[in-house]
């Protein structure tokens, strides 16, 4: 049984920084894509960001480049999200999302984790 596990979300004010982590480690980890994605109230889940393995190529969604930043450490099964100068537009339920390298049928999804951004 594989779990996904995201951790760090909460409550912030407007231009503040939170980071938040996924942590895989039941997962062969560096032999899987991480990205995020989120979900705001009342809209469809979108994707965020991703990180791929070996070669640490980040990609992102225009309106969190320059703000987010998508990282993981092999050593440590984990995949983090730092977010900076956030948004009321970023609040949203932040998913962990895996993907197997060469088989885009073998997939998991985390929990989520809250992220709120207000005064």
């Amino acid at each position: 049984q594989v779990h996904l596990v995201e951790s760090g979300g909460g409550l912030v004010q407007p231009g503040g920084s939170l980071r938040l982590s996924c942590a895989a480690p039941e997962l062969s980890f560096s032999t899987y894509a991480m990205s995020w994605y989120r979900q705001a109230p009342g809209k469809e889940r979108e994707w965020v960001a991703t990180i791929s393995s070996p070669s640490g190529i980040t990609t992102y969604l225009d309106s969190v480049k320059g703000r987010f930043t998508i990282s993981r450490d092999n050593a440590k099964n984990t995949a983090y999200l730092q977010m900076s100068n956030l948004k009321p537009e970023d609040t949203a339920v932040y998913f962990c999302y895996a993907r197997k390298r060469y088989d885009a049928n073998l997939y998991y999804w985390g929990q989520g984790t809250q992220v709120t951004v207000s005064s």
